[in-house]
């Protein structure tokens, strides 16, 4: 890759130098390290002759001298500190002490003699000009290949770091992102930025195509460059998927999105150059096309390996287990005298699928019984096939027979309080571990799960890779039952998994349709199902015991939202009882500002004596956060709720030591600071995250300023999340926008077309 010489600017006026006495303290994760400095050198000049050093350093000695840029900062408990901005280890500049620097053991392969030639031929700036160019070491006679990679290989370590450091920090690379740069890519960091920085962006968390083009930009990389362009090609690929929710994209859209990504004014990338860089990604294997269509990889194979699990299930002849009806109806008697329920025909229709199915997908919208036949099921299914469903009764390490598991906590959560069975999420279930995008599964093919019988409830949020993974995992003798409402929002990843399934109808589908709740008295329920069949109650506007709707503009939103949360504070509700539910994270309306709007209500942090600052959000005990990552380590995954329970210091040395501790349902779960990007307040959420939950009071704002997400299913989902009073608020004609526009945003999907065998091009090529 043509790249230019690294140039190092100068330091700017403000300047601190000298030798590290003492390291106080240092954070391996992330670098941030305290240092006690003896001072021989600064601008402004400094009083003192040792002072506080604090920054993120890759790398960091004891003994060494060092010149730092930054800027002092009086802390209010350790008082004044030099803040680091960009550093480097300092080289000596007299011959002499250069010989004796280069000579030490911090250069195996370099004596004496060696060094001498080496200063006197290169001069003060020996170091620099051998890491611009390896080739220099071969002026110096004597030296073999091996002695002339083993020098670069040892200057590298010592200074290539602080090079590299500096080069990111010029351009425009903070010094926490570059040092977790450094933390990725360790000696090749310098090799890795002059030669593919467009690799960033895979490798690094936090840098997307435009930082490291940036970067690409300025180490010389021409803008028709084979790597620039691949790297934008995936970049659109894998954002589309994200985002979008696409499985694959068409080829043409996925070229003329990429020429949007890349050209400028004064740059237009020509079809050639896009069709190269796409023939290159697909022998790299980074991409996949079929026909017209192009994959990421895994999804690819996501999508083929679900498609044959799924027939394979449903043509196994293992699961051919037929059950007289006599035998049916007996172990139904039973289970009704037990439970002290009759069931509807509908309900004995769906038990008996369930009963005789390797696979089926039992569907309906709230009040329709859906948990009233899956603890059904499972008492039927224990009485049929002869097994207890008391979990004492099986001994250490005997696996229970029947799974039940949930995309997320709280909705795990759920199913465990209906049927009385222990459930789990389904990356938990599945022994997940790992970072986002680097996800590693102890269950698969080779270890599948154990157990006769797998019910995963809320489906509906389970995309193309889970279900792969889930599917991977299933033994050919256990029977599976999929639960899931299919007007609700789809999965946050790419896929429509079980909408696609229900329209194909390979599969055996038992929709619930009576809604029995409703004759409880439910007005949330009747609003719902009229909402499903697009229509609006007349009364939707009148008072009900369990729901209101109170009518307001933009800028009325915040304060109406903040008084009804009052109230039902006033009324004995906690925080966590009560959920704000948006479609939008920006604006006056949006998540970020109502939390910062609701934090004050429910916890005002005046007078707090803890409290700790992420980026623009503040906590401190009695704080409701969400979780937004999956940490399997401490088995908390994306959805779940929680509480911030206190706020310490381990050690009396820097805020940065800060521990916060949250309770996740009774969990406590010890965080540092650098893990509060895995969480935000949770007193509003967006209606997306709610997925899978239920709360006593649930309030939605609906408002034309949202007018870009309001659709059918985003309004239905937000108010099926409400358990006993439901509070809409905003303007009349926003809610009747909303249901009149039944648009699902369209997703690239072939998983249909494969389940059925079709050779047809899918509906979206069509469209193309």
């Amino acid at each position: 890759m043509t790249s230019v010489p690294y140039t190092e600017e100068p330091y700017s006026e403000s300047f601190l130098s000298g030798t590290v006495v003492h390291i106080i303290f240092r954070n391996e994760d992330n670098g941030y390290t305290v240092l006690n400095v003896k001072v021989k050198d600064a601008y402004p000049e400094c009083a003192d002759n040792k002072v506080t050093v604090v920054g993120h350093f890759p790398m960091i000695e004891a003994d060494e001298r060092y010149r730092f840029e930054g800027q002092f900062k009086e802390h209010p408990r350790f008082g004044k500190q030099y803040h680091v901005q960009m550093y480097k280890k300092e080289i000596p500049t007299e011959k002499d002490a250069l010989i004796l620097y280069l000579s030490s053991e911090r250069f195996p392969g370099i004596g004496e003699k060696t060094a001498t030639k080496m200063v006197e031929l290169f001069g003060k700036d020996v170091i620099s000009i051998v890491l611009d160019d390896q080739d220099k070491l071969k002026q110096i006679k004597g030296l073999s290949e091996t002695n002339r990679k083993q020098i670069y290989d040892a200057m590298l370590e010592n200074q290539g770091m602080e090079k590299a450091m500096t080069m990111l920090t010029q351009y425009g690379f903070g010094m926490d992102l570059a040092v977790k740069i450094y933390h990725v890519y360790r000696e090749r960091t310098f090799e890795v930025i002059q030669d593919s920085p467009y690799q960033l962006v895979w490798d690094v968390e936090g840098i997307g195509f435009y930082k490291a083009d940036k970067l690409g930009r300025s180490v010389g990389i021409n803008r028709d460059h084979p790597e620039r362009i691949k790297a934008g090609m995936l970049y659109v690929l894998y954002e589309k998927t994200m985002q979008d929710g696409h499985v694959f994209l068409p080829e043409t859209f996925l070229l003329d999105e990429t020429k949007q990504l890349l050209n400028d004014g004064e740059f237009q990338v020509t079809d050639d150059l896009l069709h190269d860089a796409l023939l290159h990604l697909t022998e790299e294997d980074k991409l996949i096309q079929e026909e017209n269509r192009v994959y990421m990889s895994s999804l690819y194979f996501a999508e083929k390996g679900f498609v044959s699990k799924v027939k394979k299930m449903t043509n196994n002849e293992q699961h051919d287990v037929e059950f007289s009806e006599t035998e049916f109806l007996q172990a139904l008697g039973e289970t009704e005298e037990q439970l002290g329920i009759e069931y509807a025909d509908q309900q004995k229709d769906a038990i008996r699928e369930a009963i005789h199915s390797p696979l089926m997908i039992l569907t309906g919208g709230p009040g329709t019984g859906k948990t009233t036949v899956i603890r059904a099921i499972v008492e039927m299914f224990s009485k049929l096939h002869d097994f207890s469903l008391d979990r004492s009764t099986y001994k250490k390490g005997e696996p229970f027979p029947v799974l039940l598991a949930a995309p997320t906590g709280r909705a795990a959560k759920r199913v465990k309080e209906s049927t009385g069975l222990d459930a789990s999420t389904i990356h938990k279930l599945l022994g997940y571990s790992g970072e986002e995008g680097n996800e590693y599964f102890e269950k698969g093919e080779d270890e599948p799960l154990e157990g006769k019988l797998l019910i995963v409830d809320e489906v509906s949020m389970v995309d193309m890779w889970l279900a792969n993974q889930l599917f991977r995992s299933v033994p050919d003798d256990m029977q599976v039952i999929l639960v899931g409402d299919e007007d609700q929002l789809p999965s946050v990843g790419p896929g429509e998994v079980l909408g696609d399934l229900i329209q194909t109808k390979v599969v055996p589908i038992v929709a619930l349709s009576v809604v029995y709740r409703q004759a409880e008295g439910s007005s949330i329920i009747q609003l719902a199902h009229a909402i499903k069949q697009g229509s609006l109650p007349e009364d939707l506007y009148a008072p009900y015991s369990d729901r209101r709707f109170f009518p307001c503009d933009k800028s009325q939103t915040a304060d109406l939202v903040e008084q009804v949360c009052a109230g039902a504070v006033n009324k004995g509700y906690t925080p966590l009882d009560i959920q704000v539910l948006v479609p939008m994270y920006k604006g006056p309306a949006g998540v970020h500002e109502l939390n910062k709007r609701l934090q004050q209500l429910f916890n005002p942090h005046e007078n707090k004596k803890r409290k700790v600052t992420f980026g623009e959000s503040v906590y401190s005990k009695g704080d409701v956060i969400l979780q937004l990552v999956n940490n399997p380590e401490e088995h908390v995954y994306n959805g779940d709720r929680g509480v911030v329970e206190a706020i310490f210091e381990a050690k009396e040395t820097a805020d940065k030591q800060m521990q916060i501790v949250l309770s996740f349902d009774g969990k406590e779960v010890t965080y540092t600071r650098q893990d509060l990007n895995q969480i935000m307040l949770a007193y509003c959420s967006s209606i997306h995250k709610s997925q899978g939950s239920e709360f006593p009071i649930v309030v939605v704002p609906v408002l034309m300023s949202y007018r870009r997400m309001l659709k059918r299913n985003l309004l239905y989902t937000a108010i099926t999340r409400a358990r006993d009073y439901l509070i809409l608020s905003g303007e009349q004609k926003a809610v009747q926008f909303a249901v009149d526009n039944q648009n699902k945003e369209e997703r690239y999907t072939m998983l249909k077309e494969k389940l059925l065998d079709t050779e047809e091009s899918s509906v979206h090529d069509k469209q193309e």
